[in-house]
Order: C-alpha cells, then sequence, then structure tokens
C-alpha cells in the first residue's frame, strides 16, 4: 500500500518541483492569458532563448505544458490550467504568514 502511494506522491513532487522557480511561475501566469512563443516569453523575463526554452522543458517534462512547432517557432500552452487554482492556495498560506507576523509585532 505505501509503495503505491509513495508513486503519487512522487509525481505530485515532480509537478510542485518543476513549478518551484520564479521564470517559470512567470510563465504559467503569462500561458493562463492564452498560449505565448518562445520568442514572446523570451523578451518578457528578459532572459536568453536557451534559459527560457531549459524552463519550458521542465514545466513540459511535468505534463504542465504543451507545446506546438509552427514554423521556426514554438508555442506553448497549458496543458490543464486548472493548476493556476494551487496559486490561490499558496496566497491563502502567505496571507495567513502574514497576519501571524504582524500578530507578533502586534503589543498585547
Amino acid at each position: 500500500m505505501y509503495q503505491k502511494r509513495k508513486t503519487i506522491l512522487e509525481a505530485r513532487a515532480k509537478v510542485l518541483k518543476a513549478m518551484a522557480h520564479p521564470s517559470r511561475l512567470f510563465i504559467l501566469e503569462e500561458l493562463e492569458q492564452g498560449e505565448r512563443c518562445v520568442c514572446d516569453l523570451t523578451e518578457m523575463i528578459g532572459a536568453d532563448v536557451s534559459t527560457v526554452s531549459k524552463h519550458l522543458s521542465v514545466l513540459k517534462q511535468a505534463g504542465i505544458v504543451i507545446d506546438d512547432k509552427r514554423g521556426n517557432q514554438v508555442f506553448y500552452q497549458l496543458r490543464v490550467p486548472c493548476i493556476l487554482n494551487f496559486f490561490d492556495c499558496v496566497e491563502s498560506v502567505l496571507s495567513e504568514q502574514a497576519k501571524a507576523q504582524v500578530a507578533c509585532l502586534t503589543p498585547s
């Protein structure tokens, strides 16, 4: 039983690890608006094409994005847009952390 559960947990960790970079989070937010080509993402992020392509490759290997090659350009889109719902939960955690910090600083 544990081994089966461990496999699921490892798969989840792979997805979370793929998202665990500010540039990749930015890419996901941009893809929420619709598909983007590597050239557009490169300009937005301010990094070179190879760096952005590597970030996209990590997201693709984790099953988060899909690509579509058209001539010399490659376009990416979210495979499952609901992945962005996870960000709402993350924002709730950050909000609760901020409240706890303020509570610690507020005299009783």
